[in-house]
């Protein structure tokens, strides 16, 4: 099945950054906004509680989820914003790796940002998202 969305890599910036720089979708492609994965469990407690990376894990499970109800896969995400509520570089680096492995190949453009506080109880991690596909 064919994707709509188009990963861009620029020879002209940094090669360091673990994701491409744009993507790109066309004209007729479904776009899909999804809402913040949060690291929430079915019942809605907060799961892997004080561990970034098992918040991060469960952010990307519920993403799948949510993807898979709107007839989406982690393929057809065109960008991702990881908010970690943390003022730690390595608290970061921790949610960013379990996000960036569980994408592989698909490096989507992805913004990784620390943050004062989220909205659930002990909640670390939050994996927001736009998906496109073709219909």
């Amino acid at each position: 099945m064919p994707r709509a969305v188009t990963l861009i890599r620029s020879a002209s910036l940094s090669g360091v950054a673990e994701y491409a720089y744009a993507a790109t979708a066309p004209a007729g492609a479904r776009l899909i906004f999804l809402a913040g994965s949060c690291p929430l469990n079915e019942d809605g407690s907060t799961a892997a509680v004080g561990d970034f990376a098992g918040q991060a894990a469960k952010c990307i499970e519920n993403l799948h989820t949510a993807l898979g109800d709107a007839a989406a896969v982690l393929e057809d995400v065109i960008s991702t914003r990881v908010l970690v509520a943390s003022s730690r570089q390595e608290d970061l680096v921790a949610a960013w790796e379990v996000v960036r492995d569980a994408f592989g190949d698909h490096d989507v453009p992805s913004t990784l940002m620390g943050v004062t506080v989220l909205g659930y109880q002990d909640q670390l991690v939050e994996v927001e998202a736009v998906a496109a596909v073709l219909d």
